[in-house]
């Protein structure tokens, strides 16, 4: 019983801040504290990856792999730490408190980092401490100060529309940026900085009340991406620099026509041949950042659906073998405690089934895929959970289980739902169904959705795959989680075995 734990589900932007999104700050640390006080043992995040409105914000498309998102860097610490002062605060203008305001918290606290970075320049606050990050991860953060720079200075347009000199990164003509525009792109390391400080204190907050921290990693990264920018020779690009084909899904559960995610895919080869440096630096970076990590879509390890670059859906791709089983070899050779979770969700292979069994690797279990037919070998049915897995009641892409029951599931669906659990549930209780089953199960993890803690409608989902707007917005007010909520999750917790001892 020692590895039983249970966890919530709760990106960054998501906390309550009276800045317009989620961050560092002191609610994050009350969140902290609900989740000790309720004997969890991990906080789930999604990636922490720049946003791009141009994406909707999504934390699946970035600029880059390794960069983090200074939006979640909590102006209230800023002040704390002494690098602005607190009448630099005053000047808020009014957010709505739930949900997210990217664009005008950006225009906000640019305004803060500038003055920030204007005191730390003057005062050489925690200068050496400032030294030592820029050294330890100059292989990311000096391409991506320069990405950046020159980004804004062509208006934001793709690198692949830049001029030659700067598209081919001439050494030159970057050596002279560099030189010329120091300040500029020390700003930038500097923000970087600053996210990773905060971030850093409050993990170490949440490790000392054994609270793990589980991150998410995506398996691809953005064509306009420092990342293809840098290593063109990694991806699928023909000689003038452009994608060949794109990674996507084939039509599933969540999209009749397939997602098509546009991203560049990789040469496995060619990543084979430098022994995987680029992941294994990817996987060091974001293991200083949390204690576990999400592996976004495993199966493209073994084979990946690529599409054709230009085609308006993910219909017309085809599989290709990829070098799982190598790949996973040298990544747990490198990380011998696999801190891995591998998201397994949709079509998965005897192949894929084989690499995760090799490497005693978990997978994932979600609860809303499990009443969908009469199947009673259905993996996702908690009759037929091992102990090594990790079992959600659902994911920040589906619905939260109230909207499900209330939304998408047919009668014969709820049927099925309730002969499992032996009685009838309604809308006002099928959300504590749902966790009850997670809880009592053999897995060793089960993770909740902040969503469905509280019992939310379809209003309150995360995201819906296949659409650009309204996404990533859902924000928790601290008013939601009451003392009967609390109260209960914490009975629930230890009466299943999963509270810490």
């Amino acid at each position: 019983m020692s590895n039983r734990k249970s966890g919530i589900l709760l990106h960054i932007s998501s906390l309550p801040s009276p800045y317009g999104i989620g961050d560092f700050g002191p609610e994050a640390y009350k969140f902290a504290d609900f989740l000790f006080n309720t004997k969890q043992g991990a906080w789930q995040v999604l990636p922490f990856s720049p946003t791009d409105p141009v994406f909707g914000n999504c934390p699946y498309n970035s600029i880059s792999a390794c960069a983090c998102n200074t939006l979640f860097i909590s102006p209230d610490l800023l002040a704390k730490e002494g690098y602005i002062n607190k009448k630099d605060l005053a000047s808020k203008p009014e957010f709505p408190k739930n949900k997210c305001d990217y664009s005008n918290a950006g225009l906000y606290k640019q305004k803060l980092f500038e003055a920030a970075y204007q005191k730390f320049k003057s005062r050489k606050i925690n200068h050496d401490g400032f030294e030592k990050f820029c050294f330890e991860n100059s292989y990311w953060l000096d391409d991506f100060s320069l990405f950046v720079f020159i980004k804004r200075n062509y208006k934001g347009k793709i690198w692949y529309e830049w001029p030659d000199s700067l598209k081919s990164r001439d050494k030159n003509v970057l050596s002279n940026i560099t030189y010329e525009y120091k300040g500029e792109l020390e700003k930038e390391k500097f923000l970087q900085y600053i996210f990773f400080r905060q971030w850093i204190s409050l993990r170490n907050y949440c490790n000392n009340r054994n609270i793990k921290l589980i991150g998410d990693v995506p398996i691809y990264v953005c064509y306009d991406s420092v990342d293809v920018w840098k290593n063109h020779e990694l991806f699928n690009l023909d000689e003038s620099q452009k994608p060949v084909t794109v990674a996507g899904v084939p039509p599933d559960y969540f999209s009749a026509t397939g997602q098509l995610w546009g991203n560049p895919v990789f040469r496995w080869d060619v990543l084979k041949n430098t022994n995987y440096k680029w992941w294994i630096d990817r996987i060091a970076h974001n293991l200083k950042l949390f204690d576990k990590i999400r592996i976004d879509h495993f199966r493209g390890f073994e084979g990946y659906w690529e599409v054709p670059a230009g085609e308006t859906t993910a219909i017309n791709g085809r599989w290709v073998k990829a070098e799982g089983a190598d790949f996973f070899r040298v990544i747990t050779e490198k990380f011998s405690d696999r801190p891995f979770i591998a998201e397994d969700l949709g079509v998965i292979t005897d192949d894929v089934r084989e690499v995760m069994k090799q490497f005693n690797l978990p997978g994932m279990r979600v609860l809303l895929f499990a009443f969908g037919d009469d199947n009673q070998d259905n993996p996702y049915l908690p009759r037929n959970f091992i102990e090594n897995c990790v079992v959600y009641t659902g994911t920040h892409d589906n619905n939260t289980v109230k909207g499900w029951f209330k939304n998408e599931a047919c009668q014969k669906e709820k049927e099925r739902l309730f002969h499992y659990l032996g009685h009838k549930a309604g809308l006002k209780n099928v959300h504590l169904e749902f966790i009850r089953l997670a809880m009592e199960s053999i897995a060793d993890t089960v993770i909740f959705p902040m969503q469905d803690i509280l019992g939310l409608g379809s209003e309150s989902r995360m995201n819906k795959p296949s659409t650009t707007k309204g996404n990533w917005e859902w924000r928790l007010s601290p008013e939601q989680i009451t003392k009967d909520i609390a109260g209960r999750l914490l009975k629930m917790t230890e009466i299943c075995g999963r509270g810490k001892s």
